[in-house]
């Protein structure tokens, strides 16, 4: 299948390492122009470094903090610059702390909004001007299970990310007649960097060793394992390709299984 996403301009945000990361080599494997984007230089050129050894296809980068709007409106202003316009977002960020409710304050409940939703909020309105110019553009929200099953001590995450839901559900019905497709995706129990802090978060909590965690969490895994960041990757490539022409608005988990809801 012919994706179509050659030359096409994406920006990946969160992409120095984990989910985020995991897409942009998809994406670079598809000989799209590639735009990364975090705050830790350092990992940034490992992970251009990386990627262009793994593919042939250099991508670049835009160091910035998803918190700050002037970080978003570089990263896009870059890409356009660079390649022209922007077809793809992906939006990615780290997740809030971990924490019940009577852990966390007004300070803590604004930094979380900012990391989790209002980020995406800002560079969405950025990057749809060029979208609406050329009438194509493909946008996946990286949300979390939670948002099909709540996801104890995460009170932080699981509030802030169901307003992901709301946001994309709403403009997958403003966009449709500019041929925007907005999608979310969740991942379940994907081995990454993220997830260790949880495992390690949970196992702390429970009184028991890391392994013990995970090996509990597998069994109720109908595939037996965690998923793979590539696994994850693979499906936001295809949202965001030509390939994609009729799935917009929908929320779909990439988790083996893992959650029973419907």
């Amino acid at each position: 299948m012919d994706l179509g996403l050659k030359d096409k301009s994406v920006i990946v945000l969160a992409s120095s390492a984990g989910l985020g990361k995991a897409a942009a080599l998809e994406f670079a494997k598809e000989e799209a122009n590639v735009m990364l984007f975090s705050p830790f230089e350092d990992e940034l050129k490992e992970a251009q470094a990386e990627i262009k050894e793994a593919t042939g296809n250099e991508p670049l980068y835009t160091v910035g903090d998803l918190t700050k709007y002037e970080d978003i409106k570089k990263v896009v202003n870059n890409t356009a610059e660079k390649f022209g316009t922007v077809h793809v977002l992906v939006n990615n960020t780290g997740g809030p702390p971990a924490g019940t409710f009577d852990k966390f304050d007004d300070e803590a409940w604004q930094k979380a909004y900012e990391l989790t939703l209002l980020s995406f909020i800002r560079s969405i309105r950025e990057v749809l001007p060029y979208m609406k110019k050329q009438g194509w553009g493909r946008i996946v929200n990286y949300t979390s299970s939670s948002v099909k099953r709540v996801l104890d001590n995460l009170i932080l995450s699981n509030t802030f990310r169901m307003g992901v839901l709301g946001l994309s559900k709403t403009l997958s019905q403003e966009l449709g007649p500019d041929n925007i497709l907005i999608n979310v995706m969740g991942p379940g129990r994907i081995g990454t960097a993220r997830m260790d802090y949880l495992d390690k978060v949970r196992a702390e909590k429970a009184g028991i060793t890391v392994e013990e965690v995970r090996e509990n969490t597998c069994k109720g895994i109908p595939l037996g394992r965690y998923g793979l960041p590539e696994e994850y990757a693979r499906l936001t490539v295809f949202l965001c390709s030509e390939a994609n022409t009729y799935i917009t608005g929908q929320t779909i988990l990439v988790d083996g299984g893992m959650v029973k809801a419907f």
